[in-house]
């Protein structure tokens, strides 16, 4: 099954990892590949407290705001290749590409590569695709989507992200 988490509101990555928290209860095998970030956030020391959850990521460390530089492309790529290299083995029940949807949308990766991806998941796994923007060929291919809309948002206000509640 083909899962997406997108839209412009907060909790599209908090979602997916509640997944990940459900089904590694359930005794399943979760890979997480993180695209375009690379900080050491609260949920990944978290989630490296499971056995059965292995998370990496294929970004830098900063959150990409301008245009993507060579080396964000390359690890974007890098984890695409790793997250089939993962979906081909079969070794996890449920696989979530965070941010895979941005990557796509930035051009660190090519549209054509995620669908081919997508279509290489055995129907027995779970797959979750995250990020704003997902490209109507991606939502097309789902069976589940959600739209994470923003209402309102206290950064709007001029709070910070904080520690524990955003990274």
């Amino acid at each position: 099954m083909i899962q997406v988490y997108t839209g412009n509101g907060k909790g599209k990555t908090t979602a997916s990892i509640g997944l990940a928290l459900r089904a590694a209860g359930a005794g399943k095998n979760v890979y997480i590949a993180q695209f375009a970030k690379g900080r050491l956030y609260s949920e990944i020391k978290a989630l490296r407290r499971f056995n059965n959850i292995k998370v990496e990521q294929f970004g830098r460390r900063c959150f990409i705001k301008k245009t993507p530089e060579r080396v964000d492309i390359q690890m974007a790529n890098k984890g695409l290749k790793r997250a089939g290299e993962i979906i081909s083995k079969k070794k996890f029940q449920l696989v979530i590409l965070d941010e895979i949807n941005i990557a796509v949308k930035l051009k660190l990766l090519s549209l054509g590569d995620l669908l081919k991806l997508i279509k290489s998941a055995p129907r027995s796994m779970e797959l979750i695709l995250t990020g704003r923007y997902a490209h109507p060929k991606v939502i097309g291919l789902a069976d589940l989507v959600s739209e994470v809309k923003e209402l309102k948002h206290y950064y709007n206000k001029g709070i910070k992200a904080r520690r524990g509640i955003e990274f």
